[in-house]
C-alpha cells in the first residue's frame, strides 16, 4: 500500500516525491522545477505525459497534492519507537540475540524455532559492536575519498578563479603590446605622409614658378605677334612709316631656348613605396626583441614571481596557486615554456646582484614518482659555487670573480651542457651525459624581491 501510494505521489519526470507541484490543464502534475527544465529549449510547452500543449507558461500550484506529499513524507520519516525496535514482531519477546546466518536480531523463541535451526548466534551487544567496527572500517575509505574529493574540488575552484585572473591579465598585456605596435605604425604612417607632403610642396612650388614664368613669356610673345600682325595688315604708306618701330619690337624680343621639364620633377613614388612594409618591419625590430627562453608561469613555485613579459623572475611572498600537474615540485623555481629534445640551444641569464641562484635543465619526467629523468645545474649560495646532477654527485667549483652574466649552452646530440661567464668569456663548468626525453630550462632563486633573473639572447 505504501509503495503504491509513493508511486502515486511521485513526479513522472524525476520519479521523486513531488516538490512544489504544479498542475497543467490536462490534469497532470509535476514538480515545478522539473517541468520548467523539461520545457527549457523547446519551442512548445507540451505535457511530458500526454503531449498536450499548455496555454500558460506558469501553471498553478497543486496545493492539495503538495499538502498530501508533505504529510506522506512526515509519516515516512518518523522512526519507530525504541521499545518497538527491541521487541520481536513474531513472539513479542526482547531481541537479545543476533543470527549470524540470517544477519538479523532474534529473540530466544526464534533461536529455538525451525527457521533458525543449526544457526550460530551472538549476544546482541557483541554483534552490534562487531558490526559497528566492520561498518566503521568500511566507512573509512569513503571518508578518506570524501576528504580527497573535497581537497580536489577546492583546487578546482581555485583553478577556475585563477583561469579568469590569467585571462584578464593576459588580455591586458596583449592589448598593451598591440597598443605600442599601433602607436609605432601610426607614427610611421604620419612621418611618411609628412615626407610625401613636403616633397609635394617643394616640387609643386618649383612647377608653379616655371608655369608663372612661362605664362609671362607667352603673354609677351602674344602681344608682340598681335601688334606686328596688325602692322602687316596696314596700308603701304602706314606700314612703311611704322616699320622701324615694329621691327624694333620684334628684335627686342629675342627667341629663348625652348622650355622643358627638368628631371626629378615628379613625386619619387619608388622612394615612398618601395619595400615599404619590409622597411617598416626592419625598423620595428628596434621596438621588439626575441628571447630564446620564455618562462612558463604555470610551472612557477608559489614563492617566485614571473615578470609580465615572461623573461624575468624574482622571489617573493608565498602565494596560493592551483596545484596543476605542470607546476614544479622544486621550491623557488620555474621552468621554460618550451623543452628541447634535439639540436643545440643557448640562452643568457643576467643574475645581477642575486646571492642565491641555480641554473640548468630539468628532465620532463623528473617531477613524477619515481623520477625518470634528471636535473643538471650549477648553484651559487653563501658565496660558494657548486655543480650537481642526478646522475652524479655535487662538486665544488672554483670561483674566480663575481658572476653576473652567464651563458647556458645545450648540445643535445653531443650530450653536453656547459656554463660560461659572458663577462670574461671563460667556461664555468660542463656536464657530459647521454640525454633523453625532453629537457626544460630550469631557474631557481631564493633571495629578496629586488634580485631577479633576466633571460636574454646572449
Amino acid at each position: 500500500m505504501s509503495s503504491s501510494l509513493e508511486n502515486d505521489l511521485s513526479c513522472p519526470i524525476c520519479h521523486e516525491i513531488f516538490r512544489d507541484p504544479v498542475v497543467l490543464a490536462c490534469s497532470h502534475s509535476f514538480c515545478k522545477d522539473c517541468l520548467l527544465r523539461w520545457w527549457k529549449g523547446k519551442q512548445q510547452r507540451e505535457c511530458p505525459c500526454c503531449k498536450k500543449i499548455s496555454p500558460v507558461s506558469d501553471p498553478p500550484r497543486n496545493l492539495a497534492l503538495k499538502n498530501l506529499c508533505e504529510a506522506f513524507l512526515q509519516r515516512r520519516d518518523q522512526k519507530p519507537s525504541e521499545g518497538s525496535e527491541s521487541v520481536c514482531s513474531l513472539h513479542s519477546e526482547k531481541l537479545k540475540l543476533f543470527c549470524l546466518n540470517h544477519q538479523q536480531p532474534v529473540c530466544v523463541v526464534c533461536r529455538d524455532s525451525k527457521t533458525h535451526s543449526g544457526h550460530k548466534f551472538r549476544p546482541i551487544d557483541e554483534a552490534a559492536e562487531e558490526h559497528r567496527g566492520e561498518l566503521q572500517k568500511s566507512l573509512k575509505p569513503l571518508q578518506e575519498k570524501l576528504k580527497l574529493f573535497g581537497d580536489v574540488k577546492e583546487n578546482f575552484d581555485q583553478t577556475a578563479k585563477h583561469i579568469k585572473v590569467q585571462t584578464q591579465n593576459t588580455e591586458q598585456q596583449i592589448k598593451e603590446q598591440f597598443k605600442k605596435l599601433h602607436q609605432f605604425l601610426q607614427e610611421e604612417e604620419e612621418a611618411r605622409i609628412k615626407a610625401l607632403r613636403k616633397e609635394e610642396e617643394q616640387k609643386s612650388k618649383v612647377m608653379k614658378e616655371k608655369i608663372d614664368g612661362l605664362s609671362r613669356e607667352i603673354e609677351a610673345l602674344s602681344n608682340t605677334i598681335r601688334d606686328t600682325e596688325k602692322e602687316l595688315r596696314a596700308e603701304d604708306v602706314s606700314f612703311l612709316k611704322n616699320y622701324k618701330s615694329a621691327a624694333g619690337r620684334v628684335q627686342l624680343h629675342p627667341l629663348k631656348e625652348d622650355p622643358h621639364l627638368d628631371s626629378g620633377a615628379l613625386i619619387d613614388q619608388a622612394k615612398h613605396l618601395g619595400n615599404l612594409t619590409f622597411n617598416i618591419w626592419n625598423k620595428m625590430k628596434d621596438l621588439v626583441s626575441y628571447r630564446p627562453v620564455i618562462l612558463d608561469p604555470n610551472t612557477a613555485d608559489s614563492e617566485v614571481i614571473v615578470s609580465e613579459d615572461l623573461t624575468s623572475v624574482s622571489s617573493g611572498k608565498q602565494r596560493k596557486l592551483p596545484k596543476n600537474p605542470e607546476r614544479t615540485k622544486f621550491s623557488c623555481s620555474v621552468l621554460g615554456s618550451a623543452g628541447f629534445d634535439s639540436g643545440t640551444h643557448s640562452w643568457g641569464v643576467d643574475v645581477g646582484e642575486n646571492m642565491d641562484w641555480e641554473l640548468g635543465v630539468l628532465g620532463e619526467n623528473v617531477q613524477v614518482e619515481p623520477p625518470q629523468s634528471g636535473l643538471w645545474r650549477i648553484l651559487f649560495s653563501d658565496g660558494k659555487l657548486t655543480a650537481f646532477s642526478t646522475s652524479g654527485s655535487e662538486n665544488d667549483l672554483p670561483l674566480k670573480g663575481k658572476l653576473q652574466r652567464i651563458r647556458v649552452h645545450l648540445d643535445f646530440q653531443k650530450g653536453t651542457l656547459s656554463f660560461s661567464d659572458l663577462d670574461t668569456n671563460t667556461q664555468i663548468h660542463a656536464f657530459k651525459h647521454t640525454f633523453s626525453g625532453t629537457l626544460f630550462p630550469y631557474v631557481y632563486t631564493e633571495n629578496d624581491s629586488n634580485s631577479l633573473y633576466d633571460i636574454k639572447p646572449f
